[in-house]
């Protein structure tokens, strides 16, 4: 991996990290979003097929891809609309030589299925912008504003764009706030998609949830399983096993 470290070029600002597991590196910076707790658990909740195609929205700079790529021998795609963040997220695939695993896209979600058609996917993942618009926290660069904020997209049009473009039977997995949880079950359902996993987030276990993990599949009957809490710190401050085993687990691609 060193020599690839070396050969994929930085801007100024940037610094590769360490995945913590298979020896995946990512490029970063602070001038933009970097990935958070979020992308990691969702790219460890999502069922993904052992093959076929794979989608991931709001790529940011690719985290998802890199990691599903320790899970699943699919093709892997990521779409982003931030130009600098898609091509932080191709050098990071090429530093880790996946190409030939991962594409990354630069555009924009609302339009792809005018090039990639419709049902074309297995899978998608996504974990998007969680704020609504509403004027008060834009103060933050243009990067983060977008990462952050429903800027370039709002969560009907991601849904929407998730039902065009997962073949029927597919899984929807998404990453989001509990607060917005209503009304991703209310505009899944709309949009054709069942609910069918639920799994929320505590920091602690006597917190309430701060992130919530949701599946759904394209067309399927209702029924849904609420899974159990995900803990992230225990009484000591430190992280449970379960988180442990999500960040440095070596679960391997089966041949």
């Amino acid at each position: 991996m060193s020599n690839r470290l070396n050969e994929v070029p930085l801007l100024p600002s940037e610094r590769v990290d360490d995945l913590l597991t298979h020896d995946l590196h990512i490029i970063q910076s602070d001038e933009v979003f970097s990935f958070s707790m979020d992308a990691v658990l969702l790219a460890r909740f999502a069922s993904i097929p052992p093959r076929g195609r794979v989608l991931d929205l709001c790529t940011g700079n690719g985290v998802i891809p890199l990691l599903l790529t320790t899970r699943t021998a699919a093709v892997i795609e990521g779409i982003e609309i931030q130009p600098r963040l898609a091509d932080m997220a191709c050098r990071s695939v090429a530093m880790n030589a996946l190409q030939e695993k991962i594409t990354i896209h630069e555009g924009d979600l609302r339009t792809l299925h005018l090039t990639a058609g419709y049902g074309g996917y297995d899978a998608i993942t996504v974990n998007p912008p969680y704020m609504p618009l509403n004027g008060s926290d834009l103060k933050l660069n243009t990067h983060q504003a977008m990462a952050r904020h429903e800027i370039g997209c709002t969560l009907e049009e991601v849904i929407q764009a998730c039902v065009r473009l997962v073949r029927t039977g597919g899984k929807v997995s998404m990453v989001h706030r509990p607060q917005r949880l209503a009304d991703i079950i209310s505009l899944m359902r709309q949009n054709r998609l069942e609910p069918k996993s639920i799994r929320f987030v505590h920091p602690r276990a006597h917190l309430e949830a701060n992130m919530v993990l949701i599946e759904a599949a394209r067309d399927g009957k209702p029924e849904v399983r609420i899974q159990p809490p995900l803990i992230v710190y225990n009484e000591d401050n430190q992280y449970c096993p379960e988180i442990l085993d999500i960040y440095y687990g070596s679960k391997e691609v089966k041949p």
